[in-house]
């Protein structure tokens, strides 16, 4: 079965993305793949700069993640939307883990050949999706291998049960045919 990895694109504490990220690991490991939650808040990374990059090379912990990324078969994200896009944490933490850093190293490494699915909960009522669309061209464009579906969870503060669950029926079903196909694609392809 899959190794997959599940993240979410913010560092808050109560975060309802991180939330969902949780929940994805939770099903991801009911299906019997195995699941690795990572918090971003644990791999604090200054902005991504060229020159930075030059003068001083990869930040330790994007090299971790890097790694991370490359011996997992994808990664499932759950975005939060920051202005009808992704949220610079998550923009700068994708940027920085597809610089190489080793000689002979292949281009996005940490990219080329993964599965990856995309969804996002917001309070709002369209649940983040607008901000998917941004994230979904880039990882594309970077030679992921996007699953085509995603969940969108609206009305984010009322969306979780105490357990972690989501509340809405249909909202759960959504996001289970989410991680299925997930699932069912990494296995395929791994």
């Amino acid at each position: 079965m899959p190794k997959l990895i599940c993240l979410a694109g913010s560092s808050r504490r109560d975060s309802l993305n991180k939330k969902l990220a949780k929940l994805a690991a939770v099903l991801i490991e009911k299906s019997g793949a195995q699941a690795t939650f990572i918090d971003l808040k644990d791999y604090d990374m200054p902005l991504y700069n060229g020159d930075l990059e030059e003068s001083e090379g990869v930040p330790e912990n994007a090299k971790k993640l890097k790694a991370l990324f490359a011996g997992h078969d994808g990664f499932f994200i759950a975005a939060p939307e920051y202005n009808s896009s992704i949220t610079p944490l998550l923009k700068n933490t994708l940027d920085w883990i597809s610089r190489k850093h080793e000689d002979g190293e292949p281009p996005l490494v940490a990219y080329k050949n993964k599965v990856a699915a995309l969804s996002a909960v917001s309070p709002g009522g369209l649940g983040g999706l607008r901000g998917l669309v941004s994230l979904r061209m880039m990882l594309g464009n970077i030679g992921v291998h996007l699953t085509p579906t995603q969940a969108a969870i609206n009305n984010g503060n009322q969306a979780f049960k105490d357990d972690g669950t989501l509340a809405d029926d249909n909202q759960a079903k959504m996001f289970q045919a989410v991680i299925d196909e997930f699932v069912d694609t990494a296995t395929k392809l791994s």
